[in-house]
């Protein structure tokens, strides 16, 4: 395989002190370089490492989150360490696809056919004859892929993605999107786990889910150190937790914030930074959003602030390598979000690429010696995740903050949902969603009432608990965590009803209790009318519930004769099977068939009266699946049909859902947008 650097070993570029010689002049002792830890981060700041040799920093700290683990995961996951993912079609084609892997800053490559020079012009990135990165032979490729598939040791092998078309970059996105699911299900059942236990020991759900993951091979980009942008992953992405950062390869550090190729991984001894981590909670850190002056790692005490000076090594070397070649770095923020459900109560926003313009020796804050970096964002990527934060914060506390003149209703519920429906269009004249009668819950007809007959419920006092009549008629299990989450995709759940004497805080009791996020309708240029919400919409979390004007078989055919505006309920996929599914991690998962329902023979007139589920946009790739749910009535054939979140849906992006196959006679999908 080639080498990655020249065998030249550059000097360091000069106006830039040697933090050694600045340490003796005063006297101060050698500080101890550690790995710029995020700060304030609970249970993992007490855990990090008081030394590390910069050789073992990258590969030792990608190792600790397997040992962070407070005790194990009871239902099997100890197990499920030891299978092997049996899905061909995940990671063989992330890996089919990673064929586009090439060089940017090869000269050679760059003479033969000008592409190295053509992308650097594009991305304005200096130093033309850098040879940071090289060209990858094929023998190489073949085996550095055989380290994606264990899920180890991340490869040095230094590349970055390029020529992603339309095709390419959905197979990465629904790469990046189910691997991500496998995430957030195990987390979730790791969370119940802890809610069983009945001393005060509680485990991190996040970071036993990363370890699972990791033995079993579904670590992400694992096989290549990728520069420039992760394919399948986009600007605005939200990450509720650090470990997940390493799962699809966006940060592979679980604590430090700069991540890079160390030094002895390299041919000639030179690191390379490849993504950082901007949390605002360094002294000396400056964040104006497109600009950064980032202070480097080492000299800090527990509390982050500074008691020595930094040296020139380690991850701060690497920044300032990645600035002589012109290798720009990923940027990840952590804000602060009210209701994280992480244990820092912070997010992680992937807002883009930036590049190292300068780095410097200056006198920070209190007293010593740091480095700092000024990054600057490249022109030309979409707006920055954290930016998008902002605004819809300031639409939460003021509807009318931004463009007042196009927000044509604050609420087109007419106060009939718990929270406002806002209607925006900034487009065109088009205000058809004000025309119809807003339906809170799907209107059935009375004998489905009648047919189911009087139910029986539950007696529980405080709220349902595992083994009583409801967790019974759900399979065994109650469907969702103390927190509403949904724990599996079933066929169909059961929650408790009128004639349970359970209280309404009931932990079964979600969808019933209606919108809680603040949705807007807006209009599209490319899908017509669409569906945002105004909050972060966790992981399957509950939206909303898809309703309309129930009619039966008959009722339908007579409607139709005069145009179809019907939903057919039978028509949306089956995507609730892909919430909760651990097939790729256990071979003998068998996904839920209990409580089974008949095929479901009636459709939803929407012509009349409708609510924001209507405006839902189609997408075969979607972030929002239908599960069907009783809870007023016991009728089988006739279930409510709710939404849920298959991903973390950060706010201002739109909500879309699978509407299944064409009508074989009109070829329409069942949508009425």
């Amino acid at each position: 395989m080639n080498s990655l650097f020249s065998n030249e070993k550059l000097p360091p570029p000069p106006g830039i002190p040697i933090p050694g010689a600045v340490a003796a002049e005063t006297a101060i002792p050698n500080p101890i370089l550690i790995p710029k830890l995020e700060p304030f981060d609970g249970w993992l700041s007490s855990h990090r490492p008081e030394q590390q040799r910069e050789e073992e920093e990258s590969e030792q700290s990608q190792s600790q989150e397997a040992n962070f683990s407070n005790g194990s995961i009871d239902i099997d996951l100890n197990l499920l360490c030891e299978q092997t993912p049996e899905d061909p079609n995940l990671l063989s084609e992330f890996n089919r696809i990673s064929q586009l892997f090439c060089t940017a800053f090869s000269s050679t490559a760059a003479q033969n056919d000008g592409m190295a020079s053509g992308l650097q012009q594009h991305l304005g990135l200096p130093d033309p004859d850098s040879r940071a990165i090289v060209a990858v032979p094929e023998e190489g490729r073949s085996s550095s892929m055989a380290v994606a598939t264990t899920g180890r040791r991340r490869c040095k092998e230094l590349v970055r993605v390029t020529d992603i078309g339309g095709p390419e970059h959905r197979q990465f996105r629904d790469v990046v999107r189910r691997t991500r699911m496998v995430y957030d299900s195990l987390r979730v059942l790791a969370s119940v786990e802890d809610e069983r236990r009945m001393d005060a020991r509680r485990g991190r759900g996040d970071l036993r889910a990363s370890a699972v993951m990791r033995s079993c091979g579904l670590w992400l980009n694992r096989d290549k150190r990728i520069v420039g942008a992760i394919p399948g992953v986009c600007i605005g992405d939200v990450f509720l937790y650090r470990m997940e950062l390493c799962v699809v390869g966006l940060h592979g550090q679980p604590q430090a914030g700069i991540d890079y190729l160390p030094a002895s991984m390299s041919s000639n001894g030179e690191p390379i930074a490849t993504s950082v981590i901007v949390s605002g909670g360094y002294e000396d850190d400056v964040d104006e959003g497109d600009v950064i002056i980032y202070s480097g790692h080492g000299g800090q005490d527990k509390h982050s602030k500074q008691v020595f000076h930094q040296k020139l090594e380690g991850g701060n070397l690497a920044m300032e390598r990645s600035m002589h070649y012109g290798i720009e770095v990923r940027v990840i923020r952590g804000v602060r979000y009210e209701g994280a459900a992480s244990a820092t109560g912070k997010l992680y926003v992937y807002d883009g690429l930036y590049r190292i313009l300068e780095c410097w020796f200056d006198v920070g804050k209190s007293g010593f010696g740091v480095y700092k970096y000024k990054l600057c964002r490249i022109d030309g990527q979409a707006k920055m995740g954290t930016l998008v934060l902002k605004e819809a914060l300031m639409l939460r506390r003021d509807p009318l903050s931004s463009k007042p003149m196009y927000c044509l209703s604050l609420d087109i519920s007419n106060r009939t949902e718990n929270v406002g429906v806002r209607l925006f269009n900034d487009i065109d004249r088009n205000y058809d969603p004000l025309r119809y009668d807003y339906l809170v819950k799907t209107n059935f007809p009375q004998f489905v009432f009648h047919q189911s007959g009087r139910g029986t419920g539950c007696d529980c006092v405080d709220g349902c608990v595992e083994g009583c009549f409801c967790a019974i008629k759900n399979g065994g299990d109650l469907p969702y965590n103390q927190t509403g989450i949904l724990l599996k995709g079933k066929p169909l759940i059961f929650e408790c009803g009128p004639f349970c004497s359970c209280p309404p805080h009931c932990r079964n009791r979600v969808t019933q209790k209606g919108l809680k996020n603040r949705l807007e309708v807006f209009r599209s240029r490319e899908t017509g009318w669409g569906v945002r919400s105004l909050d972060l919409i966790q992981a399957g979390a509950f939206i909303c519930e898809y309703t309309g004007v129930v009619l039966t078989r008959e009722q339908a055919e007579l409607l139709t004769m005069n145009g179809d505006s019907l939903i057919y309920p039978n028509r949306f996929t089956d995507r609730w099977t892909e919430w909760g599914d651990l097939s790729m991690i256990d071979s003998n998962y068998v996904r839920p068939s209990y409580p089974s329902i008949p095929p479901l023979d009636f459709a939803m007139d929407v012509s009349r009266m409708r609510n924001v589920a209507c405006y839902m946009s189609h997408s075969t790739t979607p972030n929002v699946l239908v599960q069907f749910v009783l809870y007023d009535h016991n009728n089988l054939m006739f279930p409510h049909l709710m939404l849920f979140a298959m991903e973390n849906i950060p706010p201002m992006r739109e909500l879309s859902l699978d509407y299944g196959v064409a009508d074989e006679w009109t070829g329409k999908l069942s949508i009425c947008n």
